[in-house]
């Protein structure tokens, strides 16, 4: 990266990816010249940490951006509708981690290791979308097979954290498990239904179609980042009682056979991916492992012995790293490197 420092704003800097963000900009050495920590007007006085100094929480809003290159925004997808373009317009380049823009035709939704390409027609709009997080870490070790292979059809079940869910279901999930061991009774505010000792096969709200919008999210951002238009996705997600680290039962055809050997050796040799496949030594990715890394461990990985060209992989990643701030920071520093 060139000497040049940008000036960083983080949209959503006191929730859970914001301050994720904060973690990975420090730790990766972003090349920031001065930074603007934005939230709601109920945060706003707060100090963060950032590089050893204290910053003011300042207030989200439209006047916010002037002099800022690079807008990281974790704020939620009715606020990335109300002030992304304000911020574009103040001349920054918005990486937006909602829902908000992933499917505007206008709009790259990039994944760095598999379309970074895509980044350059953030000049369309200003904006560059992060994807689902579930997706990214879904997709990340099916990208080489498909290199190899070409990917046909996936079927896959995800089993998410509550993290994914903010700070306030993480806190209902300990509170609940609390209230279970004093015998006391578990109330239910975050969730549908109590999340201790339960699986929810419920994130977000359902469509027509039967499947919710968390499930459509992964087959329809998974066409367009690995520009797979007719791409054939089945997908259930499921809310499992886990702080942190999706997991994703993945069955993945190709047009021709993969052999378990070689698919070990691509996703190895993938950028942001780890095989992690020893059953006899009881070793296969865990969200306990996974939870605070940078990679996607993938394992349980195997032939499909009812259908032909047909893998079953079971892969694991931090949603709140690389299914969320991670990646987004990693397209910041892509924009910083080749195009602000």
């Amino acid at each position: 990266m060139s000497g040049k420092r940008f000036n960083v704003a983080v949209a959503g800097a006191t929730g859970a990816v914001g301050d994720v963000f904060l973690r990975i900009l420090e730790e990766r050495k972003f090349p920031i010249n001065n930074i603007r920590l934005l939230a709601s007007e109920r945060s706003v006085g707060k100090r963060l940490k950032f590089a050893g100094e204290e910053f003011p929480v300042e207030l989200l809003s439209k006047d916010a951006f002037k002099g800022i290159d690079i807008a990281l925004f974790s704020a939620g997808g009715s606020l990335s509708k109300q002030f992304a373009d304000p911020a574009c317009e103040a001349g920054a380049v918005v990486v937006d981690n909602s829902s908000a823009f992933r499917m505007e035709p206008d709009v790259p939704l990039v994944v760095p290791e598999i379309n970074p390409e895509a980044i350059a027609r953030y000049k369309q709009r200003g904006i560059v979308a992060n994807p689902n997080c579930t997706t990214i870490i879904t997709i990340m070790p099916l990208k080489p097979l498909h290199d190899y292979g070409t990917l046909k059809r996936v079927v896959a079940s995800s089993y998410q954290a509550t993290s994914g869910a903010g700070a306030k279901a993480m806190a209902e999930l300990i509170a609940q498990t609390k209230a279970h061991a004093n015998g006391q009774a578990m109330a239910v505010e975050v969730f549908k239904h109590q999340i201790a000792f339960n699986v929810i096969p419920h994130i977000d709200s359902f469509l027509d179609n039967g499947y919710t919008k968390e499930e459509m999210k992964m087959a329809n951002e998974g066409r367009k980042i690995m520009g797979i238009p007719d791409l054939r996705v089945s997908c259930t997600c499921v809310r499992v009682p886990v702080l942190t680290a999706h997991s994703i039962s993945v069955n993945a055809q190709f047009d021709k056979k993969i052999t378990v050997a070689k698919a070990k050796e691509l996703i190895s040799k993938f950028p942001g991916c780890q095989v992690m496949d020893d059953p006899a030594g009881n070793s296969y990715p865990m969200p306990l492992f996974c939870a605070g890394k940078d990679d996607c461990y993938v394992g349980r990985i195997r032939e499909d012995e009812s259908a032909e060209n047909c893998l079953n992989l079971w892969v694991c990643g931090d949603q709140l790293r690389k299914g969320a701030a991670l990646n987004a920071v990693q397209i910041a520093e892509a924009l910083a490197r080749n195009y602000l």
